[in-house]
């Protein structure tokens, strides 16, 4: 048996989240449905551990001391995009499918409940089978675990990654036949014709080159001597860890009201202060891009962190009611879109775009709604808005509403 260390363990992760890369390189399909790289190490890892216990054998023992601020980085950093100035310039159609965003994912956890509760389940474990994992991702999931398992959902960690996983590839496969059966079904074509350039390759991109003022309003400029870029490293990390620091103070004040509240709620609301006085002040200068890059480094580490220590033979018994909800989203996800989400979003063809990075985000991440979404322009043409309106709402907005309308479930069945 190996005892790592504080140090030990993060390093052992960043080895373990490469080798993530390298066999997603390896295994197409992997990358296909955007199995995160964080996850495919983490996993492979937990699944060795539960190999080597069945045999009474102890592999590893980890320090996981830092999975918590690290997690908490992370959703610092989606604070600090949360800018009313993004939601405005994205016109009113961000604002409706932000909404209609926030609904579904009520809509999910009450599914999830509906199929949990004849299984003699916890309601709860259908709001971890819902919202908080479809609509959340895998970090959501793993950071509302400690939740749910306080409240009485054995193996919380565990359920949270196979329902997030279950939803990535779901996801990943049905979103792009909804767009391509309302696209068909109606005859749409986009309004200008396919441009050799392409369809941008990710949410930061699109909106950094739609919305360059909203995403860097103001380009850090290091003083004189100072290389720029490290200037504005240090910056971005300091940024996070006043944000952090100062949250830390936040959500002791819920707690003080008797609201559960993941530990990040306080950190993440004080970045989307701060962030939003930046705009209009210019007083901090903030290097935007940069904090999302760190932000998405913490993800990384503490994903890989979280996954290697599951206890994977929870699992065990639980299975088909995962599967079932999941299903049961894949279905309703589907309708929604055809239907309510195509309408309201202009019954054209952006709007059937949309509709299939709809069901990638709400299913899953983010990259998978735009991969969806590429998928449907490189065959039919370009769809600019909904380019722009999509990741605005998958990758900055709805993790706000969908961390209240967890609690909020949380504070109600615990």
């Amino acid at each position: 048996m190996f005892e790592l260390d504080l140090i030990h363990t993060v390093a052992f992760a960043g080895v373990v989240l490469f080798a993530g890369y390298g066999v997603r390189r390896l295994i197409p399909p992997l990358a296909r449905y955007n199995i995160p790289a964080p996850v495919i190490g983490g996993l492979l890892v937990a699944v060795a551990m539960w190999i080597a216990r069945a045999n009474d054998v102890t592999l590893f023992t980890f320090d996981t001391t830092l999975q918590a601020p690290l997690m908490i980085a992370f959703f610092t950093s989606i604070g600090f995009g949360a800018s009313l100035g993004l939601l405005k310039v994205g016109g009113p159609q961000v604002l409706v499918l932000f909404v209609l965003a926030s609904l579904f994912a009520i809509v999910q956890n009450i599914i999830g409940m509906a199929i949990a509760v004849p299984f003699g389940l916890d309601p709860l474990f259908g709001v971890l089978a819902g919202s908080v994992t479809l609509t959340g991702g895998p970090a959501t999931g793993l950071a509302f675990a400690p939740e749910f398992e306080a409240a009485g959902v054995t193996g919380a960690a565990t359920i949270a990654v196979a329902a997030a996983m279950a939803g990535i590839v779901s996801g990943g496969i049905t979103g792009g036949p909804i767009g391509t059966r309302l696209i068909e079904r109606h005859r749409l074509a986009p309004r200008r014709p396919r441009t050799p350039l392409g369809a941008p390759h990710s949410a930061e991109d699109v909106v950094e080159s739609a919305l360059p003022q909203a995403v860097e309003p103001h380009p850090p400029h290091a003083p004189a001597g100072e290389d720029d870029g490290s200037y504005a490293l240090l910056k971005s990390v300091v940024a996070i860890l006043v944000a952090m620091w100062v949250g830390s103070w936040v959500s002791r004040g819920f707690e003080g009201l008797g609201l559960t509240l993941p530990a990040y709620i306080g950190a993440m609301l004080v970045a989307a202060a701060i962030r939003n006085i930046d705009d209009v002040t210019g007083i901090a200068k903030l290097p935007y891009r940069l904090l999302d890059d760190v932000g998405n480094a913490a993800l990384s580490l503490f994903l890989v962190l979280a996954l290697m220590t599951l206890r994977l033979w929870e699992l065990a018994g639980l299975a088909l009611p995962i599967l079932l909800i999941v299903i049961a989203q894949v279905i309703a996800v589907g309708l929604f879109s055809l239907w309510l989400l195509f309408r309201t979003m202009g019954k054209d063809y952006d709007a059937a775009v949309m509709a299939g990075g709809f069901v990638g985000f709400m299913m899953g991440t983010t990259a998978n709604a735009m991969a969806n979404m590429r998928s449907l322009v490189e065959r039919y043409g370009p769809a600019p808005r909904a380019f722009l309106v999509v990741p605005m709402v998958g990758a900055f907005f709805i993790d706000f509403t969908n961390a209240i309308i967890i609690t909020v479930f949380l504070n109600i069945l615990r």
